[in-house]
């Protein structure tokens, strides 16, 4: 009766289409590679494969069998996976919902220090352009947990992991320049790099001008985050951005604001959050920096 391990050698042996190669990955050495395909033949029969001078070829009756020893594999991990799970150990896969400018600034370095501790569990971001999108999304389902701004009237479960600061960006030769801070008022006459109707950071900047008394003028409006401060870099006009996404494009210049500008930052889940959701949280609250955030 073929084990396991025999079906795993052979399917090595025709993934790497050499037994050479396939002890090297298998980590044994080639005559033991050898004996186990053999026994393998014997229980299925005949001949699985052909060896061929650089190569080797299925037979007919290797052809029948990958498939199912292909899911029989397959199975086995699932089977393996699925009783770590219920004793709490592992997981295949922590589902986030979050926004754009979020994966951008707060969730590499987090993600990093997740991956030294739980190297065994995926990642998967949901990745939406507004704030109310990822409430939607989280009430409906989506994801494990939410990482975003503050919700309002949010039912579950939400802890603040930081506070986020808002910066302008200009270019090196604009006229602001000359000092390190500014009031957002004394921009009221200019044009700025807006954000796309709809996308998070233009209801953020429109809400921070109106409590500054004015309406931004409008430059250019773009979708992405991370082409806001390339854009001012530019010169098109001055853009705010959240100061955990900048990597310092050539020839921009950044200004805190006076007032700052900030907004608070949380992780959100419909109930309690599950162990590994929680495990999640504790690695944005606990990180250098809050993840990223400006505390």
């Amino acid at each position: 009766m073929a084990t396991l391990r025999q079906l795993e050698y052979f399917v090595t042996v025709v993934d790497e289409s050499s037994f050479t190669k396939a002890a090297e990955l298998l980590h044994v050495t080639q005559p033991a590679l050898s004996h186990q395909i053999r026994t393998l033949e014997r229980s299925a029969g005949g001949p699985l494969l052909e060896r061929l001078p650089r190569t080797v070829r299925l037979t007919p009756t290797g052809r029948a069998m990958l498939p199912h020893a292909r899911a029989a594999l397959a199975d086995a991990e699932r089977a393996r996976c699925a009783a770590r799970q219920a004793a709490g150990l592992e997981v295949g896969e922590l589902q986030i919902a979050t926004l754009y400018s979020i994966t951008l600034g707060v969730l590499p370095a987090a993600l990093r220090r997740w991956r030294q501790t739980h190297p065994d569990v995926g990642i998967r971001l949901f990745e939406h352009r507004h704030t109310e999108d990822l409430i939607e999304a989280m009430n409906a389902g989506e994801a494990d947990l939410a990482v975003g701004p503050e919700p309002t009237d949010w039912s579950g479960v939400t802890r603040t992991i930081g506070h986020e600061e808002l910066v302008v960006v200009v270019a090196s030769d604009d006229p602001a320049a000359s000092g390190d801070t500014i009031k957002l008022q004394d921009l009221a006459d200019r044009a700025w790099v807006h954000y796309a109707p709809g996308h998070g950071l233009a209801d953020v900047l429109d809400h921070a001008c109106a409590q500054a008394g004015f309406e931004p003028r409008i430059a250019v409006r773009t979708e992405q985050t991370a082409a806001a401060p390339a854009l001012a870099a530019a010169g098109l006009g001055p853009a705010l951005v959240p100061d955990n996404i900048l990597d310092n494009p050539k020839g921009s210049h950044v200004l805190h604001l006076d007032p700052p500008v900030r907004r608070t930052l949380t992780a959100y889940t419909r109930g309690e959050p599950d162990p590994l959701a929680a495990a999640f949280i504790d690695v944005l609250v606990w990180g250098d920096g809050a993840a990223g955030t400006r505390r």
